[in-house]
């Protein structure tokens, strides 16, 4: 993946058998090839993922413009939404250094994807059989001054001031009923809209992200330095699964983000990778327990920078998971 200017790589860490060349793959074979394209041309079949790849620590961890790091695990998010045993993927690149990945299912569902030169999403649809479209993201690159270097655009927007409240605001998923957690996911945006945003601008900014109520699951059990869940851990979703199906029900183009958050032990970049493993654990299991659409969701970790409890020490607590429905921030209303 070809990186803006003002981005550094400070650790990639690719864990059990996951080569480079997955990295590769998409850079060498997409990204780098469509400079002076001016029509759609098609590319070979991307090579199939390495087995399971959910679980895998595949991730960059970044050092963005502003000096924050963050972790970039793009190429996992897709492999996680396109099954490597049933589904068919193609890429075609696209003028400005685009390029266009399109999901192939059995059942004739197609998820198409068009990303910019950094990989960042720029919109995404599924196509029922029937040829209806489901736009889950679209954003007016054409009108962002800053493409191809970070800048939050949270920086442009004043002090968060909420007219709701805190209970409305975040709601603890361990004393609240599928009800509950359906209505706050549901809830508007706790202030007026300048503009839509790319899922990678959601994902970065916090200041963007807390224009949306959200639902905090810190009753799941990861262990010290841990992503994994045990079958055990299944049914504590069912309710925020339920309530994630209801809204979906009623508008298939929701989007929810998955947060993965850690306690403070460890390093900030190591930190970075297990929580958005963790995060991706949580989406497995909504997807493969729940059949929530892996394209219905998105998954970042942010390690330890979000503490609930402040400490340095090993805390359960800061341990957790945090959903929120980002579909205004990212789809145009209606």
């Amino acid at each position: 993946m070809k990186l803006p200017a003002d981005v550094t790589i400070v650790k990639q860490t690719i864990i059990n058998n996951v080569t480079n060349n997955i990295t590769k793959n998409v850079t060498n074979n997409v990204t780098n090839n469509v400079t002076n394209t001016t029509a759609p041309q098609p590319i070979v079949q991307q090579p199939s993922p390495p087995p399971n790849p959910i679980g895998l620590s595949i991730g960059v961890v970044l050092q963005i413009g502003n000096g924050q790091l963050f972790v970039d695990s793009s190429g996992r998010d897709q492999f996680r939404i396109a099954d490597r045993d049933r589904d068919r993927t193609t890429y075609e690149q696209l003028p400005m250094q685009r390029y266009r990945e399109t999901i192939y299912r059995p059942d004739g569902v197609r998820i198409v994807t068009i990303y910019d030169r950094d990989g960042d999403i720029l919109r995404r649809s599924r196509f029922e059989p029937d040829g209806q479209q489901i736009v889950l993201a679209d954003y007016d690159y054409h009108d962002d001054p800053d493409l191809g270097r970070w800048r939050d655009p949270g920086d442009d927007l004043p002090p968060l001031q909420l007219q709701i409240s805190v209970a409305d605001y975040v709601l603890d998923a361990d004393q609240a009923d599928e009800a509950q957690i359906q209505l706050c996911l549901s809830r508007p945006p706790v202030e007026p809209l300048r503009r839509l945003y790319s899922i990678s601008e959601v994902e970065r900014s916090a200041r963007l992200r807390d224009i949306m109520p959200r639902v905090e699951l810190g009753d799941l059990t990861f262990d010290t330095g841990s992503s994994a869940l045990g079958s055990d851990q299944i049914a504590e979703l069912s309710s925020v699964a339920k309530a994630m199906l209801a809204l979906l029900q009623k508008n298939p183009a929701e989007t929810f983000l998955i947060e993965g958050h850690t306690d403070a032990v460890g390093s900030d970049a190591s930190n970075l990778v297990l929580s958005d493993d963790r995060a991706a654990s949580v989406a497995q299991i909504l997807t493969q327990a729940y059949h929530i659409p892996p394209e219905n969701l998105a998954t970042q970790g942010y390690g330890d920078h979000f503490l609930k409890i402040q400490t340095d020490g090993p805390e359960r607590l800061n341990r957790r998971v945090v959903i929120r429905r980002i579909t205004p921030l990212i789809t145009p209303a209606g």
